[in-house]
């Protein structure tokens, strides 16, 4: 994430932080909901019915995030211009695990999740976003099993 885009992110989130708390990360992302069950199912279930040439996955949406030491802060990121839209949600830290990283050529994601919810949130990072998904991942542990 460029200076400029950082500067303007930093001062949506500035107004909505808590007395002490502090931005650790920003970055921009994609973001899907996924069924935390489900998703492992589906994807074999449309790799098999394609005979393995197609695998579905669901449409990612650019987002910028801002993980504070408390809590995670998701805004829609505008196409054209580097300021965020709008303020999309806040995720609490505490009770959030994540899955193993997947790395891809151009990507790598891990699926976060509240250990009492069903369902999670996919977070792909670009190629250029290894170094704040690791630091979102190394506050992150693992969900068991």
């Amino acid at each position: 994430m460029n200076r400029k885009r950082r500067r303007l992110l930093l001062a949506a989130v500035d107004p909505m932080l808590e007395p002490g708390e502090q931005v650790e990360v920003t970055t921009i992302v994609n973001l899907s909901s996924v069924s935390v069950r489900r998703t492992a199912a589906f994807a074999a279930a449309s790799a098999i019915m394609s005979g393995g040439a197609m695998s579905v996955i669901p449409a990612r949406i650019p987002m910028y995030l801002a993980m504070t030491d408390r809590r995670i802060f998701i805004f829609r990121a505008d196409p054209i211009f580097p300021h965020p839209e709008e303020h999309l949600m806040t995720i609490p830290r505490a009770g959030l695990v994540r899955s193993e990283i997947k790395e891809r050529v151009l990507n790598s994601s891990f699926v976060v999740s509240s250990s009492a919810e069903d369902h999670g949130l996919k977070i792909t990072f670009p190629l250029l976003g290894r170094k704040e998904r690791d630091a979102i991942a190394a506050v992150l542990p693992l969900a068991a099993g």
